[in-house]
């Protein structure tokens, strides 16, 4: 009998949470009302994701933060999915658990066709993918990645790659500083993205120039120019939307090629033509992620005394990347569940041997963003010209 009365009152409360809940969002969210957000961020945390569709016969949220599910470690980003609920009104809706600070990614399936968040500006492209970003602050890391309005200022260039003729893009951050004093030259950081990414991958997940801009603001950086080029080997994903991740491991041997770092001191030339940099020789610094960090070795090794610094984020690396004297000054990150954390102590120790100093940052999880932008903040202020 307890049984039952308790069941019927449990009833109730999720009937008297449904109506409220309706209720709430009718309110904040009227239907084909687009001046409506569709994420509500909870005084406990979580996120509410609502999504007006009330021809939907099923929406699904898919998101690379804690849903109402078991979360494991993993070696590389993966999305959780959870079935969308709905009022009487047809507005779908899930709330997450408490998140911690972060900058997620999310899109909608809706009735299996992937959706992003029509009422969210602030989206990536992965691959041919459109994801939606909303990010959680709360810390002094996550709010590296706000910027309103940057304080520094992002140019698009276009250059004419040697090796095949090809055009390419690269975006290049300058510090507010840079227009203020005109007599001032700047140190260069060459950022470069991984397997998946062309010259855009690190101004938008990566959230490259909020957190350079505000690590400049508050003086835990010195002022550098921030380039971020496309490295992707023959153009495989930057120039061609529908050319993905599966075409650019199969022609991974190309990145062997060294196409990005034959064509550097053409780049280096062009950029210095353009922008008040400190000579070549001991004015640059060189970081990547994944396989970009195999470019930056690689980098570093071809050209002798040009990268004072040089950032390993999760590198694919092996031996004939070990650094071949002591000019630069290494830094190395890497997960505790990273695809490739066996190769990356492997590497380390194969430097100790050798008497190679280098900086190691130590993190949790995997081969991620997520770890990839504590890097830079981490690499950027370890930098001192």
């Amino acid at each position: 009998m307890k049984n039952l009365q308790t069941m019927k009152k449990r009833s109730w409360y999720k009937l008297f949470i449904l109506l409220l809940l309706s209720f709430t969002l009718n309110n904040i969210y009227p239907q084909n009302d687009n001046k409506y957000k569709s994420l509500l961020f909870n005084e406990d945390g979580s996120v509410t994701f609502i999504y007006n569709n009330p021809k939907a016969k099923k929406v699904k949220i898919y998101c690379d933060c804690r849903l109402h599910i078991e979360s494991k470690s993993v070696k590389r980003e993966n999305y959780h999915k959870a079935k969308m609920k709905r009022t009487n009104d047809k507005i779908w809706y899930y709330t997450t658990p408490p998140l911690a600070p972060e900058v997620y990614t999310y899109h909608f399936s809706v009735d299996g066709e992937m959706v992003p968040d029509p009422l969210n500006s602030d989206s990536v492209r992965v691959r041919t993918d459109k994801l939606s970003v909303f990010v959680i602050t709360g810390t002094s890391q996550s709010d590296l990645y706000i910027s309103d309005t940057l304080s520094g200022k992002v140019d698009t260039l276009s250059y004419e790659n040697p090796y095949g003729g090809k055009i390419r893009n690269l975006f290049v951050y300058t510090p507010p500083q840079y227009y203020i004093d005109t007599t001032l030259n700047y140190p260069l950081l060459y950022l470069l993205h991984g397997l998946n990414g062309n010259e855009s991958a690190w101004n938008d997940r990566g959230r490259a120039t909020q957190i350079l801009d505000n690590l400049i603001k508050n003086n835990k950086v010195e002022p550098l120019i921030l380039v971020m080029p496309d490295a992707n080997p023959e153009c495989l994903i930057s120039q061609k939307e529908d050319v993905g991740l599966m075409k650019n491991i199969f022609l991974y041997p190309t990145w062997n090629k060294l196409e990005f770092e034959n064509a550097f001191l053409g780049i280096d030339s062009f950029l210095s033509t353009k922008y008040r940099s400190f000579d070549i020789k001991g004015g640059r610094a060189v970081a990547g992620l994944s396989a970009g960090a195999k470019q930056a070795a690689n980098l570093a090794n071809m050209y002798d005394s040009t990268f004072k610094y040089v950032g390993l984020f999760s590198p694919v690396v092996r031996k004939k990347h070990l650094p071949k004297d002591n000019y630069s000054k290494y830094w190395i990150g890497g997960g505790t569940s990273d695809l490739f954390h066996y190769q990356i102590n492997k590497f380390r120790k194969k430097m100790q041997r050798r008497h190679i100093p280098y900086t190691m940052y130590n993190s949790m999880g995997g081969h991620t963003w997520r770890n990839w932008r504590v890097y830079l903040t981490e690499f950027a202020q370890f930098l001192k010209f």
